[in-house]
């Protein structure tokens, strides 16, 4: 398994592309990201949203057009990609799988877990593609998504944080933005927001 990554847009919002076997799979295309994301794949299968936000959902309708793939997202969110509640400007796309928690599937010959932290936004989700953890706006490295957004809680945070604090297998964080890091590195410090949110 490949990983590729291209910080998109004014918010610099990770793109990942996601190649196994010649096949590949593409999370959270931003703005900007259809010239980046044709020029690095032969054979997409997906694409996939861990959460609704614009700047990463900015590209859905173009590369579903493009391609004719389908789109994966969390059920608790599919409402942002159908409305553009702040008038940003972004093309509305409709999810052809609206899906659930911890229910896998796959694709590339890889297996793929949504695991829902809602928070930031009610659907927020982390993706799992073997011992990588693509984390959308939930985890930063150092960090976790703001809950000051319309349709963000702070009390949803406080829960997924620990359920977050819960789990046991040892993975690389892919986050929405930033750099990489890791799951035992970010539960040492991530009990703190509890005290704060």
């Amino acid at each position: 398994m490949k990983i590729l990554c291209k910080p998109m847009g004014p918010y610099q919002t990770n793109c990942y592309i996601v190649s196994n076997n010649g096949q590949e799979i593409i999370i959270d295309p931003g703005m900007g990201a259809v010239s980046w994301v044709k020029a690095n794949v032969k054979n997409p299968l997906v694409i996939l949203n861990t959460h609704g936000h614009s700047d990463h959902i900015w590209s859905n309708k173009a590369l579903q057009e493009a391609f004719g793939i389908p789109l994966y997202c969390p059920t608790g969110d599919v409402f942002l990609l159908e409305n553009d509640f702040e008038n940003e400007g972004y093309a509305l796309s409709k999810p052809d799988v609206k899906v659930n928690d911890k229910k896998p599937f796959s694709f590339a010959d890889l297996n793929i877990q949504y695991f829902h932290f809602p928070g930031h936004t009610p659907g927020c989700s982390a993706i799992k593609i073997g011992k990588a953890f693509f984390t959308g706006d939930f985890i930063f490295k150092g960090s976790i998504g703001r809950v000051d957004f319309p349709f963000s809680s702070p009390k949803d945070m406080k829960m997924s944080i620990k359920q977050f604090l819960n789990i046991k297998e040892d993975m690389t964080i892919y986050p929405g933005h930033g750099a990489t890091t890791t799951v035992k590195a970010e539960q040492r410090i991530i009990g703190q927001w509890l005290k704060i949110l």
